[in-house]
């Protein structure tokens, strides 16, 4: 049972802001369990979701603090929950909940694209309007590889440069005016795999 971290009802946009494509990272997520279990010969557990957004959050340059920060997971509208992390339903588990650690307060709002939208111009248009905030000071942002080259440019148009901006990849991409991060460090820590054990 889920209980490494309490949630709590959502307040309102902060300071800092994560966006992340769930589906996409959900994904990412079932072929490292996959590629681990094969690799260590051991059954890995479930994605813990809060684990996996501190670690997110620390790689993206936040450090312990009474921090205040949003999270806004974008996924397609067929799908209800992420089946490879706890909590991982979106309406009942994750939108308008929260939880404390280390970093501060991390809010969860959850939305979906639909028939006359798709969640790709929904996740840009999302990035969009949290790059006008100018409440916000640092975003991180977990796009789906195929939709890195639009977030680029889009990045690069961007008229707030005071922003702390950090792109998530599982490879290294072509740069931009951004800190890019490898995306499976944080995920491999909230799946429990151990760096010791990735030495053979």
């Amino acid at each position: 049972m889920y209980c490494s971290h309490l949630f709590v009802p959502l307040q309102s946009m902060n300071e800092n802001v994560i966006i992340v494509d769930a589906d996409f990272v959900d994904k990412v997520v079932f072929d490292l369990t996959v590629n681990f279990e094969r690799m260590l010969e051991r059954r890995i557990p479930q994605a813990d979701m809060a684990r996996w957004i501190e670690y997110l959050a620390l790689d993206g340059g936040m450090r312990n603090g009474d921090h205040q920060t949003t999270v806004v997971l974008i996924h397609d509208h067929q799908t209800t929950a992420m089946n490879n992390f706890l909590p991982s339903r979106y309406a009942e588990e994750l939108e308008g909940q929260a939880f404390k650690g280390n970093l501060g307060e991390f809010a969860f709002a959850t939305t979906s694209g639909e028939t006359f939208v798709s969640k790709d111009d929904l996740f840009l248009d999302t990035l969009r309007v949290v790059m006008e905030q100018k409440e916000v000071k640092r975003v991180l942002i977990v796009p789906d590889d195929l939709l890195y080259n639009k977030v680029r440019a889009m990045l690069r148009q961007a008229d707030d440069t005071d922003k702390h901006i950090t792109v998530f990849a599982m490879q290294p991409m072509p740069g931009g005016p951004f800190r890019q991060e490898i995306l499976g460090y944080s995920l491999m820590a909230a799946l429990g795999i151990k760096s010791e054990e990735l030495r053979f």
